[in-house]
């Protein structure tokens, strides 16, 4: 009897292990899994390039899988803005604004450009507009398009915030495709970044 009783004390000991030992296991798979994809999306956003080696390959695993989808709709607004472009042209009394390097925001001294502007837009309701956002050469592609339509987005909302109706904008961004100057100095890439803007009749 008392051998019995010892056995089953043992086995009893040994099942528990066991349970105790895959209860164990499991929350730390379910942890390790789940900060990857939270750390990745924010690191993805915000530091395109700054990431470790670890971080980096998790980012390129992951990317692929969330923001396919995202990435697909980003497209077609722009397709859509630009078959227009031809229909738009320049006019003497918008003017030009300009960014610092590696900006969006507008410039206070920018903004009595920007009222004029606007006080031209509602005066000429049956005008539709058109604001290109420009970079300088520096940086690469992707980046200065997604600044340039930045650009041509706060210079949107400031025209909105004075009263020029959101739905007879379009905006579009060249990024550094279309300099008005070449040279490679201050003076010159500070030409290039820059909101322009087109108009048609509605």
């Amino acid at each position: 009897m008392g051998t019995r009783g010892s056995v089953l004390v043992v086995t009893s000991l040994l099942v528990a292990a066991c349970v105790a030992s895959g209860c164990a296991k499991r929350p730390a798979t379910t942890q390790a899994a789940a900060p990857a994809p939270t750390g990745t999306a924010g690191t993805t956003a915000m530091t395109p390039g700054s990431g470790t080696g670890g971080g980096s390959q998790t980012q390129s695993d992951s990317q692929p899988t969330a923001p396919a989808t995202p990435t697909a709709p980003a497209p077609a607004p722009t397709a859509t803005a630009r078959p227009a472009v031809k229909d738009f042209a320049a006019v003497a009394d918008l003017v030009d604004v300009y960014f610092d390097f590696d900006k969006y925001d507008i410039r206070a001294a920018d903004t009595k450009t920007l009222d004029a502007n606007a006080a031209w837009l509602k005066s000429n309701p049956n005008h539709l507009v058109l604001i290109e956002g420009h970079c300088d050469e520096r940086g690469t592609n992707e980046y200065n398009l997604a600044l340039g339509e930045r650009r041509a987005k706060s210079t949107m909302n400031y025209l909105v915030s004075q009263g020029v109706q959101a739905n007879r904008i379009t905006i579009i961004s060249y990024g550094e495709e279309r300099p008005v100057c070449t040279e490679k100095t201050e003076a010159c890439w500070a030409k290039n970044r820059r909101a322009h803007f087109l108009v048609k009749p509605r």
